[in-house]
């Protein structure tokens, strides 16, 4: 079943691609087998289901993606019946949940509201602020902004339990911690003591992709294989394998745009590595006499990542005409090195068959 999504507001001063990709990754994430995995090893409530019944209990219609404010008196514009995703404060640019939906668990219709988080950094000279404060005032704004649409006036036993969930790209080490509120008796005894149990936050650690092994963790391995920087084909291939993922139109879809994007991107950072590669090489050339040897050196590098990017469009079985303007070159400058790689790949192939 296709989920209908869209990006509610564009982001300013952030590069237009890499915009796109951020969007194709939440795109990726809220694919229903995606996310039934991850419900499934993060949410207690649902460690018993099978993954088609947690699938049945997602409330499709409610997928939000990027376009639901955070701040006090947007999150909940639209009273009642719709999640929203989006916020703002005066005079400040939007902040948004990356992802939000609702789950409704077949026991006495219990409802939970997930917001769902790719988080590339923790690093807090990269962020300016801890990252565990801004985790706290999203749960805090999951279980406020409820007011009006889940309850109203003081029918706070109608509150939701609400799950926030951090997926984090970059760290050293995979693992998942969970935050929760938990009562400590300080003093007497207490028969009927009080339960805190409407917020939770689970934090996954996902790894960089330098020199790692398979993580002994189902679902960071799911999410590490999910998120590598591979072909499209490849990732496929090993998602219905190791996953046993069934490969829909859409999730075909998101995962071709998500690597398509990944490629652009990686090919506009070359390009823009080589020239300021090739600046900086002149102005070193001039004080030390190297310019020869610099521009040898930035030729080999531009010619071997010239090679690696027409396998990788070869092997996608893009025309030369096509691989030309992708990577905005002359077919006349890359056919030479075209025809090579083709030969290379016609020699691997006929010695694996």
């Amino acid at each position: 079943m296709r989920i209908h999504t869209h990006l509610g507001k564009s982001i300013d001063c952030i590069e237009p691609n890499k915009a796109k990709y951020d969007k194709n990754i939440k795109e990726l994430l809220a694919d229903v087998q995606i996310l039934s995995r991850i419900i499934k090893y993060t949410v207690a409530e649902t460690a018993h289901m099978t993954l088609d019944e947690i699938i049945n209990c997602i409330e499709q219609n409610s997928i939000q993606i990027g376009n639901i404010p955070i701040e006090p008196g947007l999150t909940n514009t639209e009273r009642v019946t719709t999640l929203q995703t989006e916020d703002a404060t005066a005079g400040e640019s939007y902040i948004t949940f990356d992802l939000r939906f609702s789950l409704t668990l077949p026991r006495k219709s219990v409802k939970i509201i997930i917001n769902l988080e790719a988080q590339k950094t923790t690093d807090l000279k990269k962020l300016g602020y801890h990252l565990e404060n801004r985790i706290t005032y999203y749960m805090a704004r999951l279980i406020s902004s409820q007011k009006q649409t889940e309850f109203f006036h003081s029918e706070y036993d109608n509150i939701k339990k609400i799950y926030s969930i951090w997926l984090c790209l970059e760290c050293a080490t995979d693992a998942i911690d969970e935050v929760r509120l938990t009562p400590k008796n300080i003093y007497g005894i207490v028969e009927d003591p009080m339960k805190f149990d409407k917020m939770s936050a689970v934090i996954v650690r996902l790894r960089n992709q330098k020199s790692r092994n398979e993580s002994k963790n189902q679902l960071i391995a799911m999410l590490e294989d999910l998120l590598q920087d591979e072909d499209s084909t490849i990732k496929k291939q090993k998602l219905q394998d190791k996953y046993d993922m069934k490969m829909t139109v859409e999730l075909e879809r998101r995962l071709n745009n998500m690597c398509n994007l990944s490629d652009l991107i990686e090919e506009r950072g070359i390009r823009l590595g080589e020239e300021r590669g090739i600046r900086l090489g002149e102005e070193r050339g001039i004080r030390l006499g190297e310019e020869r040897g610099i521009k040898i050196g930035e030729q080999n590098g531009i010619q071997k990542k010239l090679h690696e990017q027409i396998r990788k469009k070869l092997i996608r079985k893009k025309t030369l005409r096509q691989i030309a303007d992708e990577l905005e070159e002359n077919e006349e400058d890359i056919l030479p090195l075209y025809e090579q790689v083709k030969q290379e790949l016609e020699s691997e192939s006929a010695m694996r068959g």
